[in-house]
């Protein structure tokens, strides 16, 4: 099958929709895990299996050994190596190309390179390491937002009447449930360290793998860039060499041990080491963008004023007392949940409920009342679709 073919029978099991009625349950920093991460590994784990794009992946030669096959299956499966001291020579003047050259017997200092098997598999495992967190959070959230949203999340409450009623039914779910959504809430903040944990393992992971040369990968190579010609030694022919060396032991026909030097070379390894050097610059851009989102979801556990001040801003808020009232009166998971509310709710209606949601919680500290206990959720009509009630977490 050509790379376009596998390209797209991956993309058809991985396809992102956007539909404009469709709840949405994380952040754009989320997202860009599980969907453009995600989609960029299992790409990657595409390409490097997809042969006819570059040819073999190996290829073998040895003047005293006449079966290429044997010798190219021989040293595919067995790893190749090549010499550090040849690295820095000069490719056609000291030396045939960068690492090879004549095996010092005396010189066991070989660097042996055998990830390249391993390479189609370890991508095609970083790309669901990624996508874990969102089908974890997914489980958890079990479709709780799209129900309670049903029909309010974008202009479609043409009549009057069920727009009042369903405002109604979702007003009467915020009281009855306030103070119950801090499970909610927590599920989606370890899911968020679970992002930063997983973004940062696989950048130790992929250094682990490929030898300890990943992580300063990316500095090696824009340092290169800045190198004079003649003083540079390519970073990448060091971690993802063209050509390397293999030896290839047969018996001769008297019986005694023969000896093949070949020179193998590994096409792949143009497609590797742009990859690679793809994936250095991106991990690291997500790691910091995830530490950016941890950091601003401790700020908002901690600091009430920074939640007033996404009140006002995504859930429209504009009056001093709602805002007072909405800040002081709400914990931090009540806070999470009206904040994805935001996220699903046309702007007019989020911002009636808000305003609702305040006066109720006015009237109840003025009648003296408590937070309610945990409500029967058969009782309350937030199903528009479905015939199972709201699972609270």
């Amino acid at each position: 099958m050509g790379v376009f073919g596998l390209a797209a029978s991956v993309g058809h099991y991985f396809r992102i929709r956007y539909l404009a009625d469709k709840a949405d349950i994380d952040n754009a920093i989320f997202k860009l895990h599980y969907r453009f991460t995600t989609a960029a590994f299992f790409l990657s784990c595409v390409l490097v299996s997809a042969y006819d794009l570059i040819g073999p992946p190996i290829d073998c030669i040895s003047d005293d050994f006449p079966r290429p096959v044997a010798l190219n299956t021989y040293c595919w499966i067995s790893s190749t190596f090549t010499l550090p001291y040849q690295t820095n020579k000069l490719a056609g003047v000291d030396n045939a190309h960068p690492g090879v050259g004549p095996v010092n017997p005396d010189n066991d200092d070989l660097v042996r390179h055998a990830y390249y098997q391993w390479v189609p598999f370890m991508l095609f495992f970083q790309g669901i390491l990624f996508y874990m967190p969102h089908y974890f959070w997914k489980s958890r959230e079990q479709d709780k937002m799209s129900i309670i949203t049903d029909g309010m999340r974008s202009n479609d409450l043409d009549c009057q009447t069920e727009a009042k009623e369903k405002k109604k039914i979702l007003l009467k779910y915020l009281e009855d449930t306030r103070g119950m959504h801090l499970g909610y809430a927590w599920s989606y903040v370890i899911c968020e360290i679970l992002n930063f944990v997983n973004v940062v393992g696989n950048i130790f992971f992929i250094d682990k793998f490929l030898g300890g040369a990943f992580l300063k990968f990316g500095a090696r190579v824009i340092q290169f860039t800045e190198w004079e010609d003649e003083n540079r030694t390519d970073p990448l022919i060091e971690i993802f060499p063209r050509v390397t060396k293999c030896t290839f032991h047969s018996y001769g026909s008297s019986g005694t041990i023969q000896k093949h030097d070949a020179m193998c070379i590994l096409a792949l390894n143009v497609l590797n080491e742009k990859l690679y050097v793809f994936l250095w610059f991106w991990l690291v851009i997500l790691s910091v963008l995830s530490g950016l989102a941890l950091a601003y979801r401790l700020a908002l556990l901690v600091s009430s004023r920074i939640r007033g001040y996404i009140f006002q801003y995504n859930g429209k808020v504009t009056s001093p007392a709602v805002l007072d009232r909405l800040v002081h009166r709400t914990s931090f998971g009540d806070f999470f949940f009206i904040h994805m509310l935001s996220k699903n709710l046309e702007g007019l209606v989020l911002k009636e409920v808000m305003d609702d949601l305040a006066n109720e919680l006015t009237m109840e500290k003025l009648a003296g009342r408590r937070t309610p206990p945990s409500p029967k959720t058969d009782g309350i009509p937030m199903l528009p679709r479905y015939s199972k009630p709201v699972q609270l977490l």
